[in-house]
């Protein structure tokens, strides 16, 4: 979808409120505001410096890498960019198969990243029935201890599907709580799918204390579109009442559908969440 001149425009008047306003208050400052840099990986893919300095400049003091084609890139390079700019990345996409495929790969694209999480972000429509399911969530089970051993943990990254489909009347959400180890198979909780699936997320929160890793926070329009931070109807506020039950560590803003240029997008979540604070 193209942005108009009237719309990058309101995207630079919220970055300029969010400088004008000054230093953020104690509390804005109490957690570091992420992006899942899958949110802008039409940019990072051909343009992953520029597009990390972009970021930084908005505000951003941490990335989590996901999409744009980062685990072909030369990571090293990405680090010493990443050091030069005030970032850090304490988590890493890997999906489900290319963790099982090149284990120590994984591992060591982690820690040349800086990660000391890996978060398998998504499961393909084979692994949506009960047996299927059941046997995967016993790999996260040993695929996590390993990376506890290598000293890297583990997370998983839910959609809307793991709460609609309920094989034998139990959704794989649940089958995934119960039978995940609580002590090794975090959760990465996207607020955004969770809701669109009917759910809601303090209620989730509530029954999950201490095993909630990070929130990928992305707002909905009332007609159930994705939107950036603060345009849509989501309390965040609200759900971020929370973290200290969650033991939520990070906060990623991500935006599947982010609309080009993106950088106005990340801009108004960014803003968004610095006035909220978490």
């Amino acid at each position: 979808m193209m942005i108009d001149r009237r719309q990058w425009m309101a995207g630079g008047v919220a970055l300029a409120t969010t400088i004008a306003a000054g230093p953020l208050t104690a509390q804005a400052r109490k957690r570091k505001i992420g992006l899942q840099l899958y949110t802008v990986r039409e940019l990072f893919g051909p343009d992953p410096t520029g597009t990390l300095e972009k970021v930084a400049k908005i505000g951003y003091r941490e990335v989590e890498y996901g999409g744009g084609g980062y685990d072909k890139m030369d990571h090293a390079a990405l680090r010493k960019t990443m050091n030069r700019l005030g970032l850090t990345a304490p988590s890493i996409h890997v999906g489900y198969e290319a963790l099982t495929a090149d284990f120590d790969g994984s591992v060591k694209m982690a820690k040349t990243l800086g990660a000391d999480t890996i978060v398998v972000p998504y499961m393909g429509e084979t692994f949506r029935n009960a047996d299927a399911w059941k046997e995967a969530v016993a790999d996260f089970n040993r695929l996590a201890e390993r990376l506890k051993k290598s000293g890297l943990d583990f997370a998983y990254h839910n959609h809307d599907f793991e709460f609609r489909v309920k094989p034998g009347g139990v959704s794989l959400f649940d089958m995934l709580v119960k039978d995940g180890d609580p002590a090794l198979v975090k959760i990465e909780l996207d607020l955004f799918w969770a809701i669109d699936a009917g759910e809601d997320p303090k209620a989730i929160i509530k029954r999950l204390p201490g095993r909630i890793y990070a929130y990928h926070v992305k707002d909905r329009t009332a007609d159930g579109k994705m939107t950036s931070v603060g345009k849509g109807v989501v309390d965040f506020a609200d759900i971020f009442t929370l973290n200290a039950a969650a033991g939520v560590k990070h906060l990623y803003v991500e935006n599947d559908q982010s609309p080009a240029p993106y950088l106005p997008d990340i801009t108004t979540s960014f803003g968004t969440l610095s006035r909220i604070g978490a």
